[in-house]
């Protein structure tokens, strides 16, 4: 089992927990479905995780054909629900129930392609149907919530958005299993507060902040800071603390790879790494996240796999110390 879990931790097992006791009955696929119309669907999700994200297509290669189809599904249902929000639109929460009701329809209509992917997804791996419900309950805070005020706050968001998307990966992959989930959990809060220190320039441009507010004045900076795109000993103090948390959560829940079916520990394990990758971006560019979004080359992304491979093979993450060389992030 995972150790020292902190408080903010144990609340978002629990809701992790819930979903694994609420197992749907065994089902291999949709009934009544056309064979060549969910093809199609499948055909439809993975064009879309190859166009929207090329770290989680490259993971998903790393899986066998069957798996890795369902991955694409999973990618698309989120794409999908997290377009609903963050693209301007009418009434996106009237957008948002539409897509809720189809998304979580054992039997949505055919021609909504990735809903049917889903949904067949859905079916053949067991997903917990509330996992799908919390992820858009947390995609549907960003209607609603736009600062948060202490990290305790900020790491439910993230759940929401990140770490049920790990649990819902996790079953489509195969688990040992209850010991992976907090191992799941605290991989997809890190995913997540990745992507929110990469994004705080676009984010902001947004009229969104995700950085605690508590944190920020704990260092003597406002929002007027962020504004102003502030880059200064406070900043890069800031920053540090920041990823030196990211940097330990990353280290404590790769060892719960070894918990995952072996055919889908080295997708899994990349993914989780080459995203670790970009904090290494942010870092080398001077802590420049307003002007530049930080990123890792498809070049340096393949570099690293070959280690990424060897760690998994050799279940490496189960060691205590950081499972790959870095510098230590403030110097």
């Amino acid at each position: 089992m995972i150790s020292k879990i902190a408080s903010w931790e144990q609340t978002l097992i629990d809701w992790a927990y819930a979903g694994l006791g609420s197992l749907p009955p065994d089902k291999l696929a949709l009934p009544d479905a056309d064979p060549a119309q969910i093809e199609r669907a499948y055909r439809h999700c993975e064009a879309i995780t190859q166009t929207h994200s090329r770290t989680f297509y490259l993971a998903s290669a790393l899986l066998p054909t069957a798996i890795g189809r369902s991955v694409h599904a999973l990618y698309a249902f989120c794409r999908v629900s997290d377009d609903l929000v963050d693209r301007p639109r009418r009434n996106p929460q009237a957008a948002l129930e539409v897509w809720r009701e189809r998304a979580l329809s054992p039997r949505p209509p055919e021609d909504d392609l990735v809903a049917l992917a889903w949904a067949d997804t859905r079916a053949r791996h067991r997903i917990p149907l509330l996992y799908a419900e919390q992820l858009l309950d947390g995609i549907a805070h960003d209607l609603e919530t736009v600062r948060y005020a202490t990290f305790g706050e900020l790491t439910t968001y993230a759940y929401g958005v990140a770490s049920t998307v790990g649990l819902m990966a996790m079953h489509i992959v195969g688990f040992s299993g209850p010991e992976a989930v907090p191992y799941a959990v605290r991989l997809g809060v890190a995913l997540q507060l990745t992507n929110i220190l990469r994004d705080v320039g676009e984010d902001w441009r947004a009229g969104r902040l995700y950085l605690p507010l508590e944190e920020l004045a704990a260092f003597d900076l406002t929002e007027e800071d962020i504004a102003t795109r502030q880059i200064d000993d406070r900043w890069h103090a800031f920053l540090c603390f920041q990823m030196d948390r990211v940097h330990n959560l990353y280290t404590s829940s790769l060892p719960g790879i070894a918990l995952l079916a072996p055919a889908g520990r080295f997708a899994i394990a990349a993914a989780a790494e080459l995203y670790w990758a970009i904090l290494d971006d942010i870092q080398a560019n001077g802590g420049d996240v307003f002007s530049r979004r930080a990123y890792v080359s498809r070049l340096e992304k393949l570099r690293r796999l070959p280690g990424i491979w060897w760690r998994t093979k050799t279940l490496a993450y189960k060691l205590a110390s950081p499972s790959r060389p870095r510098e230590p992030v403030c110097t």
